[in-house]
């Protein structure tokens, strides 16, 4: 008869599980959605017990918390990092701009959805929906700023710019749990010359080739 011998646990460091107990919520809010979020499932997915998780995060409404902002932060990272050498604010525009579309970005657009829906009864998420919301308008504002300091852009005020190209991908982004196969294609494109627009660039100038 044999005896199954007890899988050694690794202690980490408390910042480092922590860090991981916000990585594993985070990727299940994208998966499966933000009230999928429970200790327990969290504890499952990482193969420990639910008071660990409860640990570090004593309700699961702080733990779904910041799961929405680790991976609302990811997005932002990712979509309008720091411009890399040499790059100029209309390349950067663009190369951001390119980058709203397709699954992955579906993808967080649903995330979107589910948290400001959610947000509505639950006070600690709305406070990070709120706090990721300004941290896009800042980001988004900076990068028109800077193109306007350099005589790229001919925004007249860079906050709203901002504001405006947003609106439009909130907008496109609220069809991602809907189906758009009827919609013309060029209406998915509708964010290019709205930015070219409010930032005073000739048309077609952030629009990739070929489209």
């Amino acid at each position: 008869m044999s005896s199954r011998v007890p899988r050694k646990r690794i202690r980490k460091d408390p910042a480092a599980r922590r860090a991981e107990i916000v990585e594993a919520a985070a990727t299940v809010a994208l998966t499966d959605g933000l009230e999928c979020i429970t200790l327990r499932r969290i504890g499952e997915d990482l193969d420990v017990r639910p008071g660990l998780i409860s640990h570090y995060f004593p309700s699961a409404e702080e733990l779904v918390a910041e799961a929405f902002g680790s991976a609302a932060t990811g997005e932002l990272d990712g979509l309008l990092p720091p411009a890399a050498p040499g790059e100029t604010p209309t390349e950067r525009m663009a190369r951001f701009l390119a980058r709203t579309a397709g699954e992955p970005y579906d993808a967080i657009s649903r995330l979107w959805i589910n948290a400001r829906h959610l947000s509505r009864y639950r006070p600690l998420l709305r406070e990070r929906v709120a706090a990721q919301e300004a941290a896009w308008r800042g980001r988004l504002s900076d990068l028109v700023r800077e193109g306007v300091e350099c005589g790229e852009f001919h925004a007249k005020d860079p906050l709203m710019a901002a504001i405006w190209i947003l609106v439009v991908l909130d907008g496109l982004g609220a069809h991602a749990n809907t189906d758009t196969s009827e919609h013309p294609d060029e209406s998915f494109l509708m964010v290019f010359p709205t930015a070219e627009r409010e930032l005073g660039l000739p048309e077609g100038s952030l629009r990739p080739k070929g489209t």
